[in-house]
């Protein structure tokens, strides 16, 4: 069963029509379905699968791919490679011979690849090879690579100019589930949920589809959670660890990292990360931020008229922000029913705020199609102004959209479980928002400010304040 990922499947099927042997490479992060959109799609032109193993020498990788070769195309057994150009020539040497009078192709499929990429292996230069040298030559053959790690992917496939640059013929990177393609997968499997609990369990789990395999018919969403997070062998308490231990190498300066970006809402620049983590503001701090946008867990913004090195950086990924702020440390006691009781306190108000925000931040597509500027041009960033020394009060708007038709909309996301009441402070919160942002950005354009509320709009005699509502149902649309 596929949900959504339609494109994807468009570019996995048109590579079955083409008249060369074509090398697709498809990555997004864990749990994202990556290799369910490939089975499925290709579900009977399989010659030959293999998926790298999960901290595993050169050694334990090779005996791996031996086997699987064995279990694919030489039943009768291989001998052990003393190396990947060996393993790579063996695969050639089974793979059935091209017949020129038929166009059907085969697919070949190397699941987690970077798994398979231990230190000093190869691994790349012998793969290149038998693309360049013999599977590329046939007219027959799908190459599909897969990768979990993002990063590995971005900088030892796409970006390298050696190895493997320019062979692809096709990337393919999957993201995880919009609001709306949650819904229709609660719908194919029976869960029946509402908007406002679907909303609620994207807030949790993000749109990562596994995580969502793992909810049930008849129980609420705080059950789910409790179950899967806070009972004592909840399949998703230890997500976050083993989660960076798939991804990186070295996790611990990536979670270091992310944990200091999870505890300031707008977001911190470079210094503020590298003192809050610990990590030197250097070349190391650089690459766990590129790995960390690689693989979605973090946004970069950069400030209008500002430099690169003046960017700020957020965490939106839901379930590593819903992991810091609840399951890390001792937050919930060992309660094992920590989220069905804990509903109304302050902890929660705070992080079910934010979690919106990051909603609302992956969903600005769909903002844009309700306020009706899809067909706009349109810059969105966070932005930021720090206290300044004369007691300047600092200010924030978690998503700017700039639009090409003279108008700037500054977004306020509300998160309430009734419409939202705007009353004389927050009008006056907005114009004083509203006038430091003018006088940073030195913008003359008009600008809108934009409710987007769970709930709604509450009359009030501030009401027109927000020139535009966005609501709950509208970031359901596809984008």
């Amino acid at each position: 069963m596929l949900i959504g990922r339609e494109e994807e499947t468009r570019d996995l099927l048109d590579a079955l029509d083409e008249y060369e042997s074509q090398f697709l490479a498809v990555y997004g992060r864990r749990r994202v379905g990556k290799t369910h959109l490939v089975r499925e799609v290709y579900r009977d032109r399989f010659v030959f699968c293999h998926a790298g193993l999960a901290n595993a020498g050169t050694e334990g990788q090779l005996e791996a791919f031996r086997q699987s070769l064995c279990d694919w195309l030489l039943p009768d057994g291989c001998p052990t490679f003393k190396d990947w150009h060996d393993a790579f020539y063996a695969l050639v040497d089974a793979l059935p011979k091209e017949k020129r009078e038929s166009r059907e192709k085969m697919v070949v499929f190397l699941d987690e690849l970077p798994w398979m990429d231990r230190p000093k292996s190869n691994l790349i230069s012998a793969l290149e090879h038998v693309w360049n040298q013999w599977l590329s030559a046939r007219h027959d053959i799908v190459l599909v690579v897969c990768g979990s790690s993002s990063s590995w992917m971005v900088r030892k496939v796409f970006r390298d100019h050696g190895g493997l640059y320019g062979r692809l013929n096709r990337q393919i990177r999957l993201v995880p589930f919009s609001l709306r393609e949650c819904e229709l997968y609660c719908e194919a499997r029976g869960l029946a949920l509402s908007r406002t609990q679907i909303l609620d369990a994207y807030m949790v789990f993000g749109g990562v589809p596994f995580y969502w395999s793992l909810l049930r018919p008849g129980e609420s969403v705080a059950q789910a959670v409790d179950r899967l997070c806070f009972a004592p062998r909840g399949e998703l308490a230890g997500e976050f660890r083993r989660l960076f231990a798939s991804l990186f190498r070295r996790p611990e300066p990536y979670a270091a990292v992310a944990s200091a970006l999870g505890t300031r809402n707008s977001g911190l620049s470079r210094k503020e990360i590298s003192v809050a983590s610990g990590v030197p503001n250097g070349g190391t701090l650089t690459k766990i931020l590129e790995d960390l946008e690689w693989c979605g867990f973090v946004r970069r913004d950069i400030p209008p008229g500002r430099k690169e090195r003046d960017s700020v950086y957020q965490l939106i990924d839901a379930f590593s922000l819903f992991h810091l702020r609840f399951l890390a440390g001792a937050a919930s006691g060992g309660d094992p029913r920590f989220w069905e009781g804990t509903a109304e306190t302050g902890a929660r108000r705070a992080w079910r705020g934010l979690a919106f925000e990051r909603v609302c931040l992956v969903h600005a597509e769909q903002i844009k199609r309700a306020l009706g500027i899809a067909g706009v041009h349109v810059r969105a960033y966070a932005w930021r102004r720090a206290p300044g020394p004369d007691g300047a009060p600092g200010a924030q708007v978690d998503l700017v959209l700039d639009r090409a038709d003279g108008i700037v909309d500054l977004c306020e996301m509300k998160c309430t479980d009734a419409p939202f009441a705007l009353d004389k402070a927050g009008d006056e919160a907005l114009r004083r928002r509203e006038s430091a942002f003018r006088d940073a950005t030195k913008t003359r354009k008009a600008i809108h400010h934009v409710l987007v509320s769970a709930a709604g709009r509450a009359r009030s005699q501030y009401m027109w304040s927000f020139q535009n509502v966005v609501a709950l149902d509208d970031l359901f649309r596809d984008a």
